[in-house]
């Protein structure tokens, strides 16, 4: 439910929410259930309706304190009244962005566990493995020859990888003496990375025509994936017995719907943290995919402690990311056979993973050899 708690849509309708609940108005929630279960007052002590009422980020972490069905009744008439004051927006020709649930192609449950369960009302907690399958929002050659045009920007092809980019100026930042060093973002389909002026001029990527580089980039387009899939990891249910186990930086509370019409009302753990969070939950085996363990070191610079105390991380060679095996040379004959490559850099014999839609299969065999 991203935006959802800086909208004014959102506001007015759980406004409206709280003045049926407390009419009597709702007649699946009465005002003295709803007070009781979430801890929420919403009486005055004149007898009225309070004018001081709770949040929406406290209604929705105090949602989850509710039983499943509970949950969902209230979240559907929550929904509703949204859709109608977003609605009345659109039709007076004022409405804004901002409110809105996860959305994708396709979410699909994985897995789900019972991870808790409340001594008194039999209320769970749920850990819930979800797979995201997006679209790849690519653009294509005809679209970055006019963002070049428009930024000044220069059409690059890495005489070693055969690969594409666009070049357009970037801040600069400061070297450890306090010189400026100035940088270019270098565009590519499914990245961009921002690289020293000077280490590009040393560089593979050479600047090129307009017909070379356009016929460069859709090759590399036409060869990449439509659909990117991932995975969410969600804690459902009742939540506020185990709120102190959840990462605190992001409290946020989202809704998604599955493929199959379940709608899941739950606090989403990115999948840094969900490893400290599982075997605080019990869940000790619960481990990250090989898949997500890709994606994370690529995108997020993760690294991963294996067995045998190798390190898996993020490394840049020549600009260019790379996934790094360390502390693996011993094994290198094992690795190569299942994928592995080895490159000797300044004198150094170092190991990597491919980048390429092969990764996560080569790292899957390179933990069974590693375990």
């Amino acid at each position: 439910m991203q935006g959802v708690c800086h909208s004014n849509y959102a506001e007015h309708a759980l406004y409206k929410l709280f003045r049926q609940i407390f009419q009597g108005r709702f007649y699946e929630v009465p005002l003295g259930t709803f007070e009781q279960m979430t801890g929420l007052s919403l009486t005055s002590h004149e007898g009225g309706m309070k004018i001081d009422l709770p949040p929406l980020r406290q209604f929705l972490n105090r949602l989850l304190a509710l039983r499943i069905d509970m949950q969902n009744a209230i979240f559907e008439r929550f929904e509703l009244l949204l859709s109608q004051q977003i609605e009345a927006a659109i039709a007076a020709g004022v409405y804004e962005m901002g409110v809105e649930t996860l959305r994708a192609e396709r979410f699909t449950i994985e897995s789900q566990e019972a991870v808790y369960t409340h001594p008194t009302t039999n209320s769970t907690t749920n850990y819930l493995k979800v797979q995201r399958t997006q679209k790849n929002n690519i653009r294509t050659a005809e679209e970055m020859l006019e963002f070049a045009t428009q930024y000044q920007g220069r059409l690059m092809i890495n005489s070693k990888s055969g690969n594409a980019a666009v070049s357009i100026p970037t801040h600069s930042i400061y070297d450890s003496e306090g010189g400026v060093v100035p940088r270019v973002l270098l565009i590519r389909p499914q990245k961009e990375t921002r690289v020293p002026v000077q280490d590009l001029e040393s560089s593979t990527w050479r600047q090129v025509s307009a017909d070379t580089f356009a016929a460069a980039w859709s090759i590399e387009v036409d060869a990449l994936p439509k659909f990117t899939t991932d995975y969410l990891h969600l804690v459902t249910g009742i939540l506020l017995p185990i709120w102190k186990i959840l990462p605190q930086q992001n409290s946020r509370v989202f809704r998604l719907q599955t493929s199959d019409g379940q709608k899941i009302l739950g606090r989403v753990v990115s999948a840094v943290d969900i490893k400290s969070v599982a075997e605080q939950l019990g869940l000790k085996d619960k481990l990250l995919s090989p898949q997500e363990l890709v994606s994370l070191v690529l995108n997020e610079g993760y690294s991963q402690q294996l067995p045998g105390g190798v390190t898996l991380r993020r490394s840049y060679i020549a600009t260019e990311p790379r996934i790094e095996l360390v502390n693996a040379i011993s094994l290198a004959e094992r690795l190569l056979a299942v994928g592995c490559f080895t490159e000797i850099i300044n004198w150094q014999k170092r190991i990597f993973i491919p980048v390429s839609d092969k990764a996560p299969a080569i790292l899957a065999a390179v933990i069974e050899i590693l375990g």
